[in-house]
């Protein structure tokens, strides 16, 4: 599908684009019909989950949202930890606390409608310059410049930049500007991002495909999978844990919630030692471990990966009649409907695979 003699700065490019999304743009479940006017919270709430996880991760938490909280209303007088709850499993939770926290504010000091300008967007919790941008275009249909990780990649192909994407943010914001049309801007939103998902991809793009290639520098390079430029990848450092599971003698198990702030925040978590640079001795259980029983080492480690580390917890179980201090207790049967993140989720399936004789 290769065009040939496209301008980039007549508009031709974002008609080109258009025209291209009218036959290939992709239906997801929180895109408006053609010709009906996107709904608002819809966007909102797909914009926040999208961010930095890819769709096919996104889709089944989307519709089980919708189908709890269909509209915004009922999301802020949702009790935050079913929303939690629901989000559990998708990751970067400070994105489910500031979702609730804005739920709360649109509702209640803008009257529960969104505002319909970027500034005023972006003091929103969790909506920062992409997310208001997207929210502008999307459901309000106004010219915005919405510059994701696929459109990022796009403009850095298209002008061959040269350096990484983290490196020429403003050059590749600004480029992006130059092609986001004043016509049906929401369109070119989404068909941008397309291109980014479906075409565009960071490798082996599909160049045969691309309605865009006639214009992009690095296609005529024969090698476009070479741009952005990659930074050097740094390894992740290794980091250690222990994690105490202790079951009450008619297995209620012992849980705790993260502090708001930091990693996992707001999340519950099976009562743990933290993370450390190193493996921790045996002896730690008996001196650091939140209450004195005889603990049971679960056979095998937990791995887990996150965005700047790799953890890997060992398990010890134990038993108790009171639940350690700062925790509760939740009956066995339903742990699976808890907010754990993926980590703690592990744990579970771990220690559930392992016959224990607990004293």
């Amino acid at each position: 599908m290769r065009q040939t003699n496209i301008s980039r700065d007549n508009g031709e490019a974002a008609e080109t684009l258009l025209k291209w999304y009218d036959k290939k743009g992709r239906t997801l479940p929180w895109r408006a019909k053609h010709g009906k006017t996107p709904d608002v919270y819809r966007v909102w709430l797909s914009e926040t989950m999208l961010q930095q996880t890819q769709v096919a991760t996104v889709e089944p938490y989307y519709r089980k949202f919708i189908k709890k909280w269909p509209n915004l209303e009922q999301l802020a007088k949702a009790d935050r930890d079913d929303v939690l709850r629901c989000w559990a499993g998708l990751g970067y939770y400070a994105r489910a606390r500031n979702l609730y926290a804005c739920a709360q504010t649109v509702a209640n000091e803008h009257n529960g409608v969104f505002p319909d300008n970027e500034e005023s967007l972006r003091s929103l919790p969790g909506i920062g310059p992409y997310t208001a941008a997207a929210i502008m275009a999307i459901a309000y249909d106004q010219p915005a410049v919405v510059v994701d990780g696929n459109v990022a990649r796009i403009m850095a192909r298209l002008y061959k930049v040269n350096k990484p994407i983290q490196q020429s943010r403003t050059r590749l914001e600004n480029l992006a500007a130059r092609h986001s049309p004043q016509h049906r801007p929401g369109d070119y939103a989404q068909a941008i991002m397309d291109l980014g998902a479906v075409v565009c991809t960071p490798r082996s793009p599909k160049c045969v495909e691309c309605p865009w290639s006639s214009l992009c520098e690095a296609h005529a390079t024969g090698k476009p999978e070479n741009w952005p430029r990659k930074k050097p990848k740094r390894s992740k450092p290794r980091c250690y844990g222990v994690v105490f599971w202790i079951e009450r003698p008619d297995g209620a198990v012992a849980l705790r919630r993260r502090p708001d702030d930091g990693l996992l925040g707001g999340m519950l978590e099976v009562p743990n030692s933290g993370w450390h640079d190193r493996p921790l001795s045996e002896g730690f259980v008996g001196t650091q471990s939140p209450m004195k029983t005889q603990w049971v080492l679960i056979p095998g480690l937990v791995r887990h990966s996150f965005t700047h580390f790799d953890l890997e917890v060992t398990i010890f179980a134990g038993r108790s009649e009171k639940a350690p201090d700062g925790t509760f207790w939740c009956p066995k049967g339903d742990i699976e409907s808890q907010a754990l993140p993926s980590l703690m989720r592990k744990v579970v399936t771990l220690v559930q695979m392992t016959e224990m004789n607990l004293q």
